[in-house]
């Protein structure tokens, strides 16, 4: 593993630049640097998901040689893609990290959690995320929110402050001029830091193409048993679908973004290869939140409303 790249370009007066990946890269590396040096107990939320394997890439760039010192953190709901625990389960192995599981059915067998009508678990999130922060004491929680998936998170600082109970208040948001940063939190609070925000999908595409960074294979066109639901092709499954009246079908799709089974839509796509996605992207107007997740169709303000009460 390499350090950060600092690939330039020669301007037209003879001054150096950074490339856009490198800017980004740069920066990243610099959050993750920043924190290593301010908090005591940091941890990495990963899932598996391509903004999640982007950041731990880049946590790794920024410590080699020496090992990354934060450990994993992973919300599992129970609905998971089995594809995507794999990789997850392959990248701790490969890198020897340590990994904590907050695991959403323990809370529903324990009748703490009760399972939603619509079988969807992601709003379940929020209690085992923030019950197990609190309980390992994790003081800066680094999560793979970019400001372009949605409005909500478009309102978040890259450090954004957490009460003693998790939730966020917008008001509290912090000036962030000149890349400086402000970690400070009273006892019981903690702070959750975004790597990513100022990234968009197209370029966190073309940084895993640019790196080479290996990704499940759901992300890239393929074929699957899907049945259709409010305009989404959603996964079959025993979290509750299909219903009699949403017969199953075999189609080409690929996800471009990954979650729970139940509120994860999948698009119709032929591309099988890297340079095939950054196209689509590329000539897509709608966000991967906005085409593909049904949770943030509940109400206008559904991923706002889920943030303060605790959920990233």
């Amino acid at each position: 593993m390499t350090t950060a790249a600092t690939t330039s370009s020669e301007g037209v007066d003879g001054s150096f630049a950074l490339s856009h990946l490198d800017s980004l890269e740069s920066e990243a590396v610099h959050i993750f640097r920043e924190v290593a040096g301010e908090f005591e107990r940091p941890v990495i939320l990963f899932s598996g998901g391509k903004d999640s394997i982007v950041m731990l890439h880049l946590a790794l760039k920024a410590f080699a040689p020496a090992a990354i010192p934060f450990s994993l953190l992973h919300v599992d709901t129970g609905h998971n893609f089995p594809e995507v625990l794999e990789y997850r389960d392959r990248a701790v192995a490969r890198h020897g990290l340590r990994l904590h599981v907050a695991s959403v059915q323990e809370y529903i067998d324990r009748g703490v959690l009760r399972e939603r009508p619509d079988g969807t678990r992601n709003p379940l999130q929020t209690l085992p995320l923030t019950e197990k922060i609190q309980a390992e004491r994790f003081d800066a929680v680094f999560g793979g929110g970019r400001r372009d998936e949605e409005k909500a998170r478009a309102k978040e600082r890259v450090f954004s402050l957490r009460d003693e109970f998790s939730q966020w208040d917008p008001r509290r948001q912090r000036p962030e001029l000149w890349q400086l940063y402000n970690g400070r939190h009273a006892p019981g609070e903690h702070v959750r830091v975004f790597p990513l925000s100022n990234w968009t999908e197209l370029d966190v595409w073309q940084y895993i193409a640019r790196e080479k960074i290996e990704l499940p294979e759901i992300y890239y066109a393929h074929e699957r048993e899907v049945f259709a639901r409010n305009g989404m092709w959603l996964t079959a499954g025993e979290w509750g679908g299909p219903k009699e009246s949403e017969p199953v079908q075999t189609r080409l799709i690929r996800y471009r973004t990954v979650g729970d089974m139940s509120c994860t839509g999948a698009v119709d796509s032929d591309a099988t290869t890297l340079d095939a996605v950054i196209a689509e992207i590329a000539a897509s107007r709608l966000t991967e939140r906005g085409a593909t997740r049904a949770d943030d169709k509940m109400s206008e303000a559904a991923m706002e409303d889920r943030k303060r009460e605790g959920y990233f």
